[in-house]
């Protein structure tokens, strides 16, 4: 039973389609070129433009780098392979969908109260720059951070079943057990309440924890549901673009974000990895406008619902207490050319004076975050980086691991989160800046993915992060320099040199 459970599954029956399509390109290509003899130089010439054309492309270099030597290994059939499936850019299909919606939500991304020039050191710290891109800084945000899913999931649950108007959700990963049917019950109960639930998940990312068309099933339960990108089993560039955003925002005035999805080992309800360690952050007010725009942007390409946004401004009432310092929530796409999360990161870092503490699942960066760093510490800054003690993907953990050595020469601190996998995503900067969101220092999420992260200054709420980095520490093994050398092998320079393709 099991076995046959295997076979029907989507990712079976997927990846043998991908196969079949594989040997059915290899075959046709065999047989073309054994008639056709011109054809194999005429390949090779091709793959030389290609070279000579990713030479000259702005593009990353480490994954320019990568795509030139497997042409050059390859010279027949390295070119053809990049112009199928090469190209980060979104396809044509992703692009048509989403940009209408884009241009039109923009005459409504800022509410009239965006406040980023007003504030000292706005610039420095990256509002004014964030504001130009649309995600505005608002004076009446407060926030709460999370150390644990575990302790996010409980307030989540409290907002969900005290929502009056409308819920939006939008998850990399939804999984079946009781962190999501615990959602799913209040879900609908507030559906019978008359409260509008809409709901997005990423195909790829819920491809084997969901059934097929779950869509359907949640649609008959009331509630209105996107499927993001969904996956057909062809290659295809446009597979590699997936909504890794994590939103919950509940009647416009109250937004979730962070590392967790929706599903067990993110609460430690189950253990696939030991003891899972991630973080979430909790906004309330104006701030949340900025997760609306980004949930509503994409609901809209997929459901065109609504031709007033404004409608969904936050109205409510609160204490007009003294606002605790400033929240932005920001998203990056890779449908434009900014590289919003990597720049955020890379501003950080150059501005930092004293300290840099970042705690990241995944650590695989190009030269410009290598240089950035080792800059930093140059100039006296001590940085300290905890990344996971148990992989979830062995080979991204090894590439990890095979950046340890050279920083750790350049005096740059890596630990080990002994009791599981870190999935947090979080950099803070001499005790009084902090991103924290679902922004990876890898390259799918800082080039392929549609993300989101929330910046903080002057707000106590970086106390909170400062004092969960300490606890992080306490629990990991800090590696030094000659344990770093063994994980330099020639197995880890091959998968370093490809890791801008995995």
């Amino acid at each position: 039973m099991k076995l046959l459970k295997i076979f029907l599954s989507r990712v079976f029956i997927f990846g043998v389609l991908i196969l079949l399509q594989v040997i059915w390109i290899v075959l046709i290509t065999s047989s073309v070129l054994s008639n056709f003899h011109w054809l194999n130089p005429a390949l090779s010439v091709l793959s030389m433009l290609v070279v000579l054309w990713l030479v000259n492309k702005d593009e990353n270099p480490s994954y320019k780098i990568s795509w030139i030597i497997l042409i050059l290994v390859f010279p027949v059939f390295g070119g053809l392979l990049y112009l199928m499936i090469g190209n980060k850019k979104p396809s044509h299909r992703i692009r048509k969908k989403l940009q209408p919606v884009l241009d039109d939500i923009d005459k409504d991304l800022l509410m009239p109260q965006e406040i980023s020039k007003q504030i000292e050191n706005g610039q420095r710290d990256g509002l004014t720059y964030l504001s130009d891109l649309g995600y505005g800084t608002y004076l009446h945000t407060w926030t709460k951070y999370y150390s644990l899913g575990d302790y996010c999931f409980i307030d989540l649950l409290r907002d969900i079943k005290n929502a009056k108007h409308y819920i939006f959700i939008e998850y990399f990963i939804v999984a079946e057990g009781f962190m999501f049917e615990t959602i799913l019950t209040l879900l609908k109960q507030k559906v019978e309440e008359g409260v509008e639930i809409r709901f997005i998940y990423d195909d790829v990312g819920s491809l084997t924890t969901v059934p097929y068309h779950f869509e359907k099933q949640l649609t008959q339960m009331g509630i209105k549901c996107v499927v993001f990108n969904p996956f057909i089993p062809m290659l295809s560039v446009a597979m590699n673009h997936r909504d890794h955003r994590k939103i919950c925002i509940i009647d416009g005035y109250i937004g979730y974000s962070g590392g967790f999805n929706l599903a067990d080992e993110y609460i430690n309800a189950k253990m696939r990895f030991g003891h899972w360690k991630d973080t979430g952050i909790r906004l309330m007010g104006d701030g949340v406008w900025n997760l609306t725009t980004m949930f509503l942007s994409l609901w809209n390409a997929y459901c065109p619902t609504d031709k007033d946004y404004k409608q969904f401004y936050p109205h409510f009432t609160i204490d007009k207490q003294i606002p605790d310092g400033f929240a932005v929530a920001y998203g990056d796409s890779p449908l434009d050319n900014e590289r919003t999360g990597e720049n955020i990161y890379l501003n950080l870092i150059h501005q930092a004076q004293h300290e840099i503490l970042i705690m990241t699942p995944y650590f695989i960066i190009d030269d410009t975050m290598m240089k950035a760093l080792i800059l930093a510490r140059k100039k006296g800054v001590t940085i300290k980086i905890i990344t996971p003690g148990v992989p979830d993907k062995k080979n991204v953990y090894r590439v990890t691991r095979s950046y340890y050595y050279s920083l750790i020469q350049e005096g740059i601190e890596f630990y080990e989160y002994q009791p599981g996998f870190l999935h947090a995503k979080m950099v803070l900067c001499d005790q009084r800046i902090a991103t924290v969101g679902t922004i990876n220092f890898d390259y799918r999420s800082l080039y392929l993915h549609f993300e989101c992260n929330v910046l903080l200054t002057q707000s106590k709420t970086i106390q909170d992060i400062s004092k969960d980095f300490k606890e992080t520490l306490l629990l990991s093994q800090k590696i030094d320099q000659k344990h770093s050398q063994r994980f330099r092998g020639f197995y880890e320079a091959i998968l370093r040199l490809f890791a801008p393709l995995m």
